[in-house]
């Protein structure tokens, strides 16, 4: 652990057996791969939403859509935030019409993110049902939602910070509480 580091949550292998159960539970769900398609949400999400992909590949040797979504202009703090956020790419090149969309995020804190995210998916047509996949559920509800498929259910405080991440970042792999 480095020195902000209060604890670490999960390591490499522990994010890879996360998301493979996630992955198992996504295919039980919904009885197969057959109309599911996973949309990340930008950033974490997005690295995700690849991974669960490839294991449901591995599983049902299926290739599902897979796109990102970013929400920066449906979040409803943009007017109180000190610095304007930099929108990210949305790439969403599948029908989301009679679709099941399991939406992908790594930590799910107050709601506040999936909410934005329901209201930007809904643009892009009606999907059958719309499922939530998270890595990490801290807890902290602001808003009645709830992940269908969590890998790790984390008590935090409020005031501490989850932070995940990926190697696709650059970073080594873990999912950790920073110090306050």
């Amino acid at each position: 652990m480095t020195m902000n580091e209060k604890a670490l949550i999960l390591d490499k292998s522990g994010i890879d057996r996360a998301l493979t159960r996630i992955s198992h539970e996504i295919l039980e769900k919904n009885r197969g791969a057959k109309s599911i398609a996973l949309v990340g949400i930008q950033k974490g999400g997005v690295h995700l939403a690849g991974r669960l992909a490839a294991k449901i590949r591995e599983i049902e040797g299926v290739d599902i859509p897979v796109g990102s979504l970013d929400i920066t202009m449906y979040r409803d703090d943009l007017g109180t935030r000190k610095s304007q956020p930099v929108p990210k790419a949305t790439d969403i090149s599948f029908d989301v019409q009679d679709r099941v969309i399991v939406l992908v995020d790594d930590v799910l804190f107050t709601g506040r993110t999936i909410r934005a995210a329901l209201n930007s998916i809904m643009d892009y047509g009606r999907p059958m049902r719309i499922q939530l996949a998270v890595l990490v559920d801290r807890g902290h509800r602001e808003l009645p939602i709830r992940a269908d498929f969590v890998g790790k259910n984390l008590p935090t405080s409020s005031k501490e910070k989850v932070k995940v991440l990926l190697a696709e970042d650059g970073e080594e792999e873990k999912v950790v509480i920073l110090a306050e």
